[in-house]
């Protein structure tokens, strides 16, 4: 395709955006922006599947056998929060910035990586199958977003994930678990002595999920970390309750599985508090990610000026157990922000160095 092309692509990429801003697509409620996806396949000839809100496109010259590359991004946002001082479902732009619920979480992202895969659509003789999956429920972790197509992607070797990273190559991201812990004690009358208070049992196990190192340190994300979020004990002020609940927040590294986490949390508890504390885990599937440094894909960026972090934030890569990379217009610390913007440039931007950077590495 031609320069000619490329800028085409680009002016509808930003028109759609304005139209998903337009459009309300609350987690689990995306029908609207699921059919103005839709609209974008069905203007440009491309074949689409549909199973909920989810949309997917295989490219062309799709050839059985060949690993399979995901490009993906989510159409659905948050709630705006209270400080929006302008209409959220308005997209405006004002000194180059698009305005908008979703324009930087992650629309940018999104209306890029489809603007990309319709650029190579039709191309032949590539060495990897491509798809490109416009997912749901990203922003509430639900169990109809992507993680319910990956039965659908054969071969699936590699992912790049639309997330707003400045076009910047995250090439790890930290898991999440998130743990209910209940600590016990004995109840009875506030006046009457107890040795055994809940509340009291749960300080040296607060004191213990603050001071806890994990061994393993990630070159890229760096160490494990938890925080207890939340506390929950009594109801009454003259009874001792039975139980004190914690609520930890847990951030993964790419040294460890949840599921490795979670036993080496239970077993160290265990050790020094006996049967006092309970962990149940709400999910064990947000798992850290991460792709080689050396991967000729994270290369074709890093030949571009790009350079590679580890990112803190969750995104869809943690449903996926093959490498991915982390990577779109926008920046973080925008998203879920009141008065949401992205620079239109950086929508410009994203759609040429996503190209670029897929030229290079399906050349090799």
């Amino acid at each position: 395709m031609s320069e000619t092309t490329i800028l085409t692509l680009t002016q509808e990429a930003i028109a759609l955006l304005k139209q998903l801003i337009s459009t309300q697509s609350f987690s689990s409620e995306e029908e609207g922006t699921a059919l103005l996806i839709e609209a974008w396949f069905k203007k440009h000839n491309i074949p689409f599947l549909r199973e909920n809100n989810n949309i997917w496109a295989f490219n062309k010259n799709f050839t059985d056998g060949k690993p399979l590359l995901l490009l993906n991004s989510h159409h659905d946002t948050v709630k705006p929060n209270q400080g929006y001082t302008r209409n959220p479902f308005e997209p405006s732009v004002e000194d180059g910035k698009l305005f908008g619920l979703g324009s930087n979480d992650a629309g940018g992202c999104l209306v890029s990586l489809i603007a990309a895969f319709t650029f190579f659509y039709e191309a032949e003789n590539l060495p990897y199958n491509l798809v490109v999956v416009a997912s749901a429920e990203e922003e509430s972790s639900g169990p109809k977003g992507l993680n319910s197509v990956i039965k659908h992607l054969p071969n699936l070797e590699l992912a790049i994930v639309g997330e707003p990273t400045e076009m910047q190559l995250a090439i790890a991201e930290k898991g999440l678990l998130v743990l209910d812990v209940v600590v016990s004690g004995t109840p009875g009358h506030a006046a009457h002595p107890n040795d055994d208070v809940s509340i009291y049992n749960a300080i040296p196990v607060i004191e213990w999920f603050r001071d806890y190192r994990f061994e393993k340190v990630s070159e890229v994300l760096g160490p494990m970390k938890m925080t207890v979020t939340g506390i929950a004990a009594g109801k009454q002020h003259n009874v001792i309750p039975a139980e004190c609940s914690l609520v930890v927040d847990v951030r993964v590294n790419d040294c460890y599985t949840n599921v490795e986490v979670l036993e080496i949390i239970r077993t160290e508890l265990s050790a020094k508090f006996g049967d006092k504390v309970k962990v149940n885990p709400r999910s064990l599937h947000l798992n850290s990610s991460s792709i080689a440094k050396d991967h000729a894909l994270v290369q074709a960026g890093v030949a571009l000026g790009r350079i590679t972090y580890g990112s803190p934030t969750l995104s869809d890569q943690s449903v996926l157990s093959c490498q991915s990379l982390k990577l779109g217009p926008g920046y973080s610390p925008r998203s879920h922000s009141a008065d949401e913007f992205i620079f239109v440039h950086e929508i410009e931007e994203g759609i040429d160095l996503y190209i670029k950077i897929l030229t290079s590495f399906l050349k090799h």
